[in-house]
């Protein structure tokens, strides 16, 4: 359970059952009335050195944006839901860089309101459509708090159309377990090695846990997939990224191996990230590497076309070797 070291609240929270709740459970915390939660001066003010010490703050709001993304990868939509950031603290969040150093966990209470509009447009639709609910938090490490993924999947299952997905690097899934889901939820493990999580993704499960949590989804007969993200072309990225595959396939399970579908992201980096990392973990490892990225957009990083082609083939290969009964849906 994440133990804040401050609650920053708007007002109207209070008027939804899961603002009493949270109120309620944190009685004990410091907090501090806010008039937004996207915009919070003291936090916008703080040095990139403070980063760490502000994922230690919950701030909970009203989602007020509603708007559906069209997605066209592992889902139809990204759907704004429960929660904004997190409590982790990888090293190339594209929240970072969207959202400076205010990518910290944001909680909305508004649930209700958020869920009906996925029932309302799956119901109008003539295909079935499915639904990223994790695009812009983990929805996993956000339940240990709030309770919302296992309420959200107790009150979508019975919906007569509609599908959810959403990607997790943690491992906290037992009381997922047991509940009536009707495979209506897919959830898609993100790993990588165990290096790359020991020195890029603070905060996050291990690799043995993000495995047996995969094992024991597939088990509870939920769809699954697993995500190779993000690709990080370290030094010795070969040998890491062969290891990781090696393991998968001697450590998952033979319904996950039947059954599991894959997505393969490279890592995009940039100049907000390079800023933030070199003050707010200065013993840390440079993501950044010139002689293989390019720029891409303003202030935007990527791996240069011949160095991702050839990761990209490389990759392909240990896949088609160890994997070759499972689909990969895309590789960006």
């Amino acid at each position: 359970m994440f133990n804040p070291k401050a609650i920053y609240y708007e007002k109207e929270i209070i008027n939804y059952p899961l603002g009493k709740q949270l109120m309620e459970q944190y009685k004990e915390t410091p907090k501090i009335i806010i008039d937004n939660h996207n915009n919070i001066e003291e936090m916008r003010k703080k040095q990139n050195s403070e980063f760490a010490n502000m994922k230690r703050n919950l701030i909970i709001g009203v989602r007020k944006t509603h708007k559906f993304v069209d997605n066209h990868k592992t889902s139809d939509y990204l759907v704004p839901y429960t929660s904004s950031g997190c409590t982790a603290m990888c090293m190339y969040c594209y929240l970072v860089c969207n959202y400076n150093k205010c990518s910290y966990l944001r909680l909305f209470v508004n649930r209700e309101q958020m869920l009906e509009k996925i029932i309302k447009t799956a119901e109008k639709s003539e295909k079935e459509l499915t639904f990223e609910i994790g695009s812009n938090s983990d929805l996993v490490l956000e339940n240990t708090i709030t309770g919302n993924l296992k309420w959200t999947i107790e009150n979508f299952a019975e919906t007569k159309k509609g599908k959810l997905t959403l990607p997790t690097k943690f491992d906290m899934i037992d009381e997922l377990l047991d509940l009536k889901h009707n495979k209506k939820l897919t959830i898609r493990m993100s790993v990588n090695p165990e290096e790359i999580i020991n020195k890029v993704e603070f905060g996050t499960s291990r690799l043995k846990g993000r495995i047996e949590a995969i094992n024991k989804l597939a088990e509870a007969d939920y769809p699954v997939g697993i995500l190779i993200a993000p690709v990080i072309l370290v030094e010795n990225w070969k040998e890491l990224y062969t290891e990781l595959i090696q393991r998968l396939d001697l450590e998952l399970s033979e319904k996950v191996k039947n059954n599991a579908f894959f997505e393969i992201i490279f890592m995009t980096y940039s100049f907000v990230h390079t800023k933030i990392n070199e003050e707010a973990f200065p013993n840390a490892i440079n993501l950044y590497n010139k002689d293989i990225m390019t720029g891409r957009g303003k202030g935007k990083y990527a791996y240069k076309q011949e160095t991702r082609k050839e990761a990209e083939i490389y990759i392909r290969e240990q896949m088609e070797k160890y994997f070759p009964k499972n689909k990969i849906e895309y590789i960006v």
